[in-house]
């Protein structure tokens, strides 16, 4: 794959990786119009985490990527890294409500354990400083 493919693939996944955010948040009823682009980081083909505004400039972090598709108000954290930390919590919370339910579907332990798997992917990504080390905390 030449440079410039290489280019136009990442691009292209990067355009897929915005839209499958906004189309998250539109499905909760919450039409993004603005991408505050120095707040998102890009680690592709892992992870996106993008901070996005509404018309009425409320704010929503989202993320993106080999990871379930997940978004929240950007209250929840003051940078990337920190909403990174926030999924990771979530997931492993929504886990292990799935799991002291007593819930026996087979679907819906694969997804717990899915949960569980992507928030330590995505902690490990958080807790590694050499990720973070041109980006002011």
């Amino acid at each position: 794959m030449s440079k410039s493919q290489q280019q136009q693939s990442l691009q292209l996944w990067q355009r897929e990786q915005l839209q499958a955010a906004q189309r998250h948040l539109a499905e909760k009823g919450i039409i993004t119009n603005k991408v505050i682009e120095k707040e998102c980081r890009i680690l592709p083909p892992a992870i996106a985490v993008w901070k996005l505004q509404d018309e009425q400039g409320k704010g929503y972090w989202a993320i993106t990527g080999q990871v379930p598709t997940d978004a929240t108000g950007d209250k929840a954290a003051s940078n990337a890294r920190e909403a990174l930390r926030y999924f990771s919590y979530q997931w492993q919370l929504k886990a292990d409500g799935i799991i002291t339910a007593g819930v026996k579907e087979k679907t819906q332990v694969d997804f717990a354990n899915l949960l569980v798997n992507k928030a330590h992917d995505i902690y490990a990504i958080y807790n590694n400083d050499k990720l973070w080390a041109s980006v002011a905390s």
